[in-house]
């Protein structure tokens, strides 16, 4: 008996879904988004690309057609003067791109809270995304109220005991300046065994940026994993953020294939358009 084989192999069937899972869904999106744009808008965390040069970051969000950055300081070292911080936000803006916040930013001491101030200013951002030490809490608060500029701190799972979920940010912040809020990362959510749909809509008076990513198990070993393939409920997800009116930015942090994250990335965008556009 004659079996003709499949000429595509495995990989390349997976890669040619993925691109028409994307395009379908950025397809549906663009249709819908005239009759119901969500509150929200879609970014990129800076994480994303750290094996990636500026330009091609850049290149990247131009063809998924993304505009919001969280821009790390790997792309944008605080140490950078401020000539050498407007040449890069040139470059982003000559693409098309807003930087719209900094970080994940880390502070261990008072002086590292003061670099991190003063590198938002000179990007010219009013949120930085953070993790400071528990006891710079009070000295951030300092920060916060002399310059207006909001802090929203990451919480980073059983990874870390440092804010693992945005229940213990919670807990630290409640009493604090009302500018001192969380980026749920609802990945490090999931592998902490939390639902971070409840989270967000229990602590949505101080959801200032949100790290939306799909993971492969609801556990410490739970990796990234392109959205859609994994154990996160994202329809849930961005119902509720629907529901609790988040206006901010939801900004995916892809930390798989971090040399060429461009199908991944692509694939994890398409899916959460086609979501939003299948909840209105």
């Amino acid at each position: 008996m004659n079996i003709k084989r499949n000429p595509f192999n495995t990989l390349t069937t997976c890669l040619l879904f993925a691109l028409f899972t994307s395009l379908l869904a950025t397809s549906i999106f663009a249709q819908t988004a005239k009759k119901a744009s969500p509150l929200f808008k879609i970014g990129i965390a800076g994480y994303t690309f750290k094996d990636l040069s500026v330009e091609q970051s850049i290149d990247l969000m131009k063809k998924i057609n993304v505009t919001n950055l969280s821009i790390k300081d790997i792309q944008l070292p605080q140490t950078s003067s401020q000539a050498e911080i407007d040449a890069v936000k040139a470059k982003f803006a000559a693409g098309g791109i807003t930087l719209y916040t900094v970080g994940v930013i880390y502070m261990k001491t008072k002086e590292q809270v003061d670099v991190a101030f003063d590198y938002a200013k000179k990007v010219g951002v009013n949120l930085i995304v953070c993790a400071p030490n528990y006891e710079l809490l009070g000295y951030v608060e300092q920060k916060v109220k002399e310059t207006n500029i909001r802090t929203a701190i990451h919480n980073h799972g059983p990874d870390n005991p440092l804010y693992p979920n945005a229940t213990d940010t919670w807990n630290h912040i409640k009493d604090m300046d009302a500018r001192m809020g969380i980026c749920i990362d609802i990945g490090h959510t999931q592998r902490d065994g939390q639902d971070p749909s409840i989270d967000i809509e229990r602590y949505k008076s101080r959801i200032f940026d949100i790290h939306i990513k799909d993971v492969s198990a609801a556990t410490k070993a739970g990796k990234t994993i392109e959205m859609g393939r994994g154990v996160i409920d994202l329809p849930k997800f961005v119902k509720t953020l629907k529901k609790i009116k988040y206006s901010g930015v939801c900004s995916l942090e892809f930390e798989k294939d971090s040399k060429d994250p461009l199908a991944g990335v692509a694939e994890s965008i398409g899916y959460l358009r086609g979501i939003i556009a299948c909840t209105e």
